[in-house]
Order: structure tokens, then C-alpha cells, then sequence
């Protein structure tokens, strides 16, 4: 899994997968990769049906036949994220993979840009950005706090760990690599994926402008789903940590400083709705930390249609 320059002349054909589950919003997801600009290279697009039945089937192939895609259904069953991305690795063939989640949209541009910053960096794997879309009447502050974008997987001023709902990456440099079952319910199994990508000598960048769009359903409009999304991210984290060799004791205990860090902020910052919102939810990501220092099971969150 260590990096080597390509010639770029050479990657002209990319794969873009995503995963579904009893999402109807797959079908606008497809809409907008039929708009892509993709000028000088094909693609093909890969989903991945992880409900019991095979329920996205029809709407899928019909959107491919509809909207002049090049694509394939495949029926992963199991209501194990990583069983539905491992789906879409073996089924994969082209040099450049990208992932893209179900609940999003592509910019026209999106792909282009993820390649664009592939070709200049020579970097094996390149992030983009997802932009929260908020509905007309979600509070004030939910826009202005924006926890629903995503940022660069910055860690330790570096890119580290990573996401699937925005990225471009190398076929060659995965290998044998593959999401971990384990924690296909409980999430972060993305984040375990790219860490251990990184890890291996795998180079990574970040492209600004490759932006995709999330709309921010009721389900998840609110304070709660933001701890529990927040809680769920500092398990993984902290899980990483250990696995690498830090002591849990240590662990544990600059997770607390960091928890009475974002609890004086928020007191700090109660006049601002936002502010202080953001700082409690950040809280929980580190009491997520503690939590698996001490032994406490992993939430599970996929396999559930709110999720």
C-alpha cells in the first residue's frame, strides 16, 4: 500500500460508488452525477443495496436507464455499512474510486475537481468538502454553528483518518484493505479505513472546491443528534488511539481537560446560541474518548433508517 506516481494520461476511467439503504434520496444522488462535467474520461457508478431485500433495486436501474448512466446494482445485504463499501471495492475496476453518500448531491463540477487535485498533488487520496443544506425553518443557530458540514479530517495538523461521503482515491494503493465488518453498525469504520491508509505511507490532500450537498433532514435537526454523532466520533477516536499504543490512562486524562476546556467555553459563550451549542457538542466527542478508555460498548447507528 505505498504510494508511486501515476501517469496521469493513464487514469481516465473512475468508479463512483455509494451505499444505500431505504433512502429514496439515492435517485436525486444519481441525478446529479448525470450532470457531471466529465470531460476526457468515463464513469461508471456503482451502488450498493444494503437492506435484507433487494428494495432500491428497481428505482436504481431505472434511474440508470432514465438518466444515460453507466451503472451497476449490487445487492449487499446485511445492514453492515462496511459490507456494502467492501461491495462496492470488489466490484470496483478503474484506477480512481470515489465515494459519495446516498443523502447527497454532487456539485457539477465535484469529480473534476477531486481529480483535478489528485493530478497536481499526486496525492493517492483527496477529500472534498459536504455542505450542510438546512431547511427554511431550522433554529437560528443551526446554520450558524454549521456542525452538519464536514471538514477536513485534520488531526494533529495533518490529514488524518477520513470519511467516505467525499472522496477520490486510488484503487492500487488499497490492496487487500477492506472496511472492517466490526464496526459496520457502529460507524467509523471510514475513519479506520483512511487511518490505517495514512499510516502505511499513503499520501493525502484536501480539495476545497470538490464540494457535495447534504440537506439536513428533521431527524437530525437537533442538539441531541449532534452529541450522539459527536459521542459515536470520540469512541473511534479514542479506539484508534489505543490500537496505536496510547494508554488509556493517558488518554483519559486529557480527554477530561479537554471536556472542562469546552464545558468553561460554553459558559463562556452563553450569549451566543451557536457558540456555546458548538462547544458542548464538542464535550461529548471527548467523553466519547473516555468512554472506551473505561470499557464502554460502541453505539450503533447503521441499520436504522434515521440513521
Amino acid at each position: 500500500m505505498q504510494d508511486s506516481i501515476v501517469n496521469p494520461g493513464t487514469v481516465r476511467d473512475v468508479d463512483v460508488c455509494a451505499c444505500t439503504f431505504r433512502r429514496a434520496s439515492v435517485v436525486d444522488l444519481l441525478a446529479s452525477l448525470a450532470k457531471l462535467v466529465t470531460p476526457g474520461w468515463r464513469m461508471r457508478v456503482i451502488i450498493a443495496d444494503n437492506d435484507d431485500q433487494p428494495s432500491a433495486r428497481e428505482a436504481v436501474e431505472r434511474a440508470f436507464a432514465t438518466l444515460g448512466l453507466n451503472g451497476l446494482y449490487v445487492h449487499a445485504p446485511a445492514r453492515n455499512i462496511s459490507v456494502a463499501r467492501n461491495a462496492c471495492l470488489n466490484a470496483a475496476r478503474a484506477p480512481l474510486v470515489a465515494f459519495i453518500d446516498d443523502d447527497e448531491t454532487a456539485r457539477p463540477d465535484w469529480l473534476a475537481n477531486l481529480i483535478t487535485r489528485h493530478e497536481a498533488t499526486q496525492a493517492s487520496v483527496v477529500f472534498g468538502r459536504v455542505k450542510a443544506i438546512y431547511a427554511a425553518d431550522a433554529p437560528a443557530w443551526m446554520p450558524a454553528a454549521d456542525m452538519h458540514s464536514n471538514a477536513p479530517p485534520i488531526r494533529d495538523g495533518k490529514l488524518r483518518g477520513g470519511y467516505t461521503c467525499n472522496v477520490l482515491f486510488r484503487r492500487d494503493v488499497v490492496g487487500a484493505l477492506r472496511f472492517d465488518p466490526a464496526y459496520g453498525r457502529t460507524g467509523g469504520e471510514d475513519i479506520i479505513f483512511f487511518e490505517q491508509l495514512e499510516r502505511s505511507g499513503v499520501t493525502m490532500s484536501f480539495a476545497d472546491d470538490a464540494v457535495v450537498d447534504e440537506p439536513v433532514v428533521s431527524a437530525r435537526s437537533n442538539l441531541q443528534w449532534l452529541k450522539t454523532r459527536a459521542y459515536r466520533g470520540g469512541q473511534i477516536l479514542g479506539l484508534i488511539d489505543i490500537r496505536n499504543g496510547k494508554p488509556k490512562t493517558v488518554l483519559a486524562g486529557i480527554a477530561l481537560a479537554k471536556i472542562a476546556f469546552c464545558l468553561a467555553q460554553a459558559g463562556l459563550t452563553f450569549w451566543s446560541p451557536a457558540r456555546w451549542r458548538k462547544a458542548l457538542v464538542r464535550s461529548r466527542l471527548h467523553v466519547g474518548v473516555i468512554s472506551v478508555t473505561i470499557g464502554r460498548p460502541l453505539l450503533e447507528v447503521y441499520g436504522r433508517t434515521d440513521g
